[in-house]
């Protein structure tokens, strides 16, 4: 062999080996961006002044002052077909808001009117929200996010609620949309919301399903959603076929910084909770 050949035939050879360190050497992970870069979802819109279940614009102004940008909102209808943030029609949940005084004993524990609702201040001091104004608040934090509750299984039901986001986000601003994730409680749920609109990110929460672990991984590979399950059916095996199916795993409701770190460093990627912020999740040694 000439030299020249020998030349190129070394000069070849060197590249392959470049080549092949290139595609071999581990690649740095990108950081997470937008919704995904958030650990933290702000159950009912996050606690204020040890309160919870509030679905307030003070809770959510306070809880975002702390560094959370992720809010899960409750949202039901009421008995005229408008969407409102309450997390649900019991007595009980009146009490806990504080309006047994505020609403006649014939209006606790009942399907409430739009009206109602908006002018019933909770706790005495808190403002409620419709749809309307949780987009005003999009529109005024624009880093802000929400997971959406709405309980309903009937797909009547599922379809009026979301036509309701949908509408309500258009008459702002389109691009609201992309930051609005609805939780999905059934399977077949993810069809009738995307239906109404495609969002870009959905979460199906397991606390209503009854499939079983093999059906969930699946779902989650064939349709790129995110899974968020009560802490109880979290276990390392489950959280690691999830990541391996692709999907980002949330659990509910924690707000004990321990076990926050336990399933961390299961690999359990973010958390719905009330009075853990974003920022005091950063603190915590042991979080990845």
């Amino acid at each position: 062999m000439d030299k020249r050949k020998w030349t190129a035939y070394l000069i070849m050879a060197a590249a392959l080996s470049l080549l092949l360190v290139i595609t071999l050497w581990p690649q740095k992970e990108e950081p997470a961006a937008g919704f995904a870069a958030h650990k933290v979802i702000a159950h009912a819109m996050g606690g204020i002044n040890n309160h919870t279940y509030t679905n307030t614009l003070d809770a959510f102004v306070a809880n975002y002052e702390q560094g959370t940008r992720v809010f899960e909102a409750d949202l039901l209808l009421t008995t005229d077909d408008r969407l409102v943030a309450r997390h649900e029609w019991t007595g009980n949940m009146s009490r806990l808001l504080g309006q047994l005084e505020v609403l006649p004993a014939a209006r606790q524990g009942v399907v409430l009117s739009y009206e109602e609702v908006m002018d019933s201040p909770i706790l005495t001091l808190y403002s409620p929200l419709d749809i309307d104004k949780i987009m005003d608040l999009l529109v005024a934090y624009p880093d802000a996010y929400i997971v959406t509750d709405t309980k309903e299984l009937e797909p009547e039901l599922v379809t009026r609620q979301f036509e309701h986001i949908v509408e309500a986000a258009n008459r702002k601003d389109p691009a609201l949309l992309s930051r609005i994730v609805p939780q999905i409680y059934s399977r077949d749920m993810l069809d009738v919301v995307r239906k109404v609109y495609a969002f870009p990110e959905v979460i199906f929460t397991l606390y209503q399903s009854y499939d079983s672990d093999e059906q969930v991984v699946e779902f989650a590979r064939e349709t790129g959603v995110e899974i968020t399950m009560p802490v109880t059916r979290a276990t390392k095996s489950f959280v690691r076929k999830l990541k391996q199916a692709g999907a980002r795993v949330y659990v509910h409701t924690v707000n004990d910084e321990e076990e926050i770190t336990k399933l961390s460093r299961m690999g359990v990627d973010g958390f719905y909770t009330d009075f853990v912020s974003e920022e005091d999740l950063s603190r915590m040694r042991g979080v990845r």
